[in-house]
């Protein structure tokens, strides 16, 4: 965690808590890394690729910043998806931590643990809401490529 944001807001906080999550300082290379700017979608298949999963937590003002430091493991981003938070609410792409997470454990196939860390979160089930849909159909894809179609189907392309 790099601790930008305001300590009450911070999801990785409240996740490392209750125990669904650990701050770690060294990445091992079998790591999914979430990377919004990885030129690599998380797709299902990548599931077989990991042993972990790792968020970064910074601020959205600070991204680019923190993104930018090399940091070891696989990494992927997200398809689009529409944050259910009330600070970035409705927003594409502008994830918390915990959506972040929440989302690929989806994507992965692991959904019950998904449900579980965002039922820590009061606005947790409205992420849900505007994304099941499109979590889904992101569950089922086998490419990359895939995401496009999807995304012209929801009218998000």
């Amino acid at each position: 965690m790099f601790y930008q944001d305001d300590p009450k807001k911070c999801t990785a906080a409240k996740i490392v808590k209750f125990g669904f999550a650990k701050n770690v300082k060294k990445i091992s290379d079998a790591s999914l890394v979430l990377d919004p700017f990885s030129e690599h979608i998380l797709i299902p298949k990548d599931r077989f690729l990991i042993n972990t999963i790792v968020g970064i937590d910074c601020s959205w003002n600070l991204a680019d910043q923190a993104f930018s430091q090399k940091f070891n493991g696989i990494k992927r981003k997200l398809p689009p998806l529409l944050a259910g938070n009330p600070v970035n609410y409705a927003k594409l792409n502008k994830l918390t931590t915990v959506e972040a997470l929440s989302a690929a454990l989806f994507i992965l196939g692991f959904k019950q643990e998904s449900l579980t860390l965002l039922d820590k979160f009061k606005w947790g089930h409205t992420f849900y809401e505007l994304n099941h849909n499109l979590l889904d159909e992101y569950s089922k894809i086998e490419s990359e490529s895939e995401v496009s179609a999807i995304l012209r189907d929801y009218g998000l392309s």
